[in-house]
């Protein structure tokens, strides 16, 4: 009887670490594939023109010495 309880725990443990090391193996050939997002609703279009704020350090300087 002990001997079946022991076989039937080392069975089941070793069932359930395979089926975890499948899972992973699984889930990281998943995470190699591109994602697909979606576009942010406030993206620019492609070509279209796009208002930035020019924060070079020369551009800076010069509207520090402007100032003074």
């Amino acid at each position: 009887m002990i001997a079946f309880l022991y076989f039937g725990f080392l069975f089941a443990i070793g069932g359930a670490s395979f089926a975890l090391m499948w899972a992973n193996i699984k889930l990281i050939n998943e995470m190699n594939k591109p994602i697909k997002t979606k576009r942010h609703p406030e993206a620019p279009e492609p070509g279209e023109e796009v208002m930035y704020v020019d924060l070079s350090r020369e551009r800076l300087e010069k509207l520090y010495e402007e100032n003074q």
